[in-house]
């Protein structure tokens, strides 16, 4: 027998905790420039507790086919990827804003 998720009370299998907090995430995505006019895609917004910010940070980097990092809780994407991006969060489930 399935374990029941404590905070909906719902069996595992119809655990609906991560898509609710997908939904009420505030994302901004944004680029800035960095030494040597390179540009980085922020992405902040992103509550740690509730989504897996690691793993997410690897779909995006995969998605854009670009380096990055998790720091301070942003991801931090190589290049410019706003659209990218957007597109990507926007499948996953996420709404996002650009700005």
């Amino acid at each position: 027998m399935a374990g029941i998720c404590s905070t909906c009370g719902l069996p595992q299998e119809l655990c609906m905790c991560e898509e609710i907090a997908r939904e009420q995430q505030q994302i901004k995505i944004y680029v800035v420039k960095r030494r040597y006019g390179k540009s980085v895609t922020i992405v902040t917004g992103i509550d740690a507790g509730d989504i897996d910010i690691d793993e997410l940070a690897r779909k995006l980097k995969t998605k854009c086919a670009a380096g990055g990092t998790v720091k301070d809780g942003n991801i931090e994407l190589q290049g410019e990827h706003k659209k990218k991006v957007h597109l990507a969060l926007e499948s996953m489930g996420f709404k996002a804003e650009i700005r």
